[in-house]
């Protein structure tokens, strides 16, 4: 068995991945969302790809994955996010801070405080970590997973805004798996045309039903300027299945997959 992750090693993707792993199962790392997708699908293995942030929001290269390819969600886990401010230098000492944009944006307030500094934006917490290693008076906003990876003291833990913060995974296949009684579903509307009250027939149909929507985001279509789609998440109450019948009735529709809802327990990450 094999599982596909967003590398390198000392990510928040590869924490996870670490947690949920099945016994004997191998982890391959990848350098963007968008290459797990392919794995996924021309391995056939199961992926894991984060898709949104209690603070930052959603991941938009997940979401035109979800869009774009045949891959469909079969669950989705709940990751409790700390960030740890790290440095091999004293705080007087440090003149430039690496950081992820979305750790950068999940952090904020930490940062701000933190004045005359430059910040520059890396590709993952893991190459944030790498920079702070071998760049002279610098420091890293980063995993703690990231920071034993290259030895780097921790000046300052739980630097994240929200005590709160949760970044939420998906688990995706190469087919469609419908478990038994899954707890919430994902679609992406995809417009066949641009008309007035088109977003209120749809929030209707939910309305009436008395379905619950966990999540709606607009995404651009790539068609042109003006032109969006929409992903939907809802739980599984009574009448969902009907809710999609009538929908497909009235604007084009994406089942990206049904599936169970599950949580990651902080560990010390």
């Amino acid at each position: 068995m094999t599982i596909a992750i967003l590398g390198p090693k000392g990510t928040f993707s590869c924490e996870l991945a670490e947690k949920i792993r099945k016994e004997g199962e191998e982890i391959l790392l990848f350098p963007t969302i968008r290459d797990v997708f392919t794995a996924v699908l021309e391995k056939n293995i199961r992926g894991i790809v984060p898709v949104e942030n209690s603070e930052a929001g959603g991941v938009g290269e997940t979401l035109d994955g979800l869009l774009q390819t045949e891959c469909r969600i079969t669950a989705e886990y709940y990751m409790p996010i700390r960030h740890f401010f790290v440095s091999k230098y004293k705080e007087e000492e440090i003149s430039v801070i690496y950081t992820h944009p979305q750790s950068h944006e999940q952090c904020s307030i930490y940062l701000r405080n933190l004045k005359d500094l430059s910040l520059i934006h890396t590709s993952s917490n893991a190459k944030s970590a790498e920079y702070a290693e071998s760049v002279p008076n610098s420091a890293a906003v980063t995993t703690k997973s990231a920071a034993k990876l290259y030895n780097l003291p921790v000046l300052k833990k739980d630097i994240q805004n929200s005590e709160n913060n949760t970044t939420r995974f998906l688990e995706i296949s190469s087919g469609h798996i419908f478990p038994d009684e899954p707890d919430k579903c994902s679609i992406v509307i995809i417009p066949k045309d641009n008309r007035p009250g088109l977003l209120y027939g749809i929030l209707e149909i939910f309305a009436r039903k008395k379905i619950n929507l966990t999540r709606i985001e607009s995404r651009p279509s790539k068609e042109g300027i003006g032109r969006y789609v929409f992903f939907i998440d809802f739980e599984t109450d009574d009448g969902w299945q009907g809710a999609i019948s009538e929908l497909e009735a009235i604007t084009g529709l994406k089942e990206l997959g049904c599936y169970k809802k599950r949580s990651i327990k902080d560990n010390g990450y």
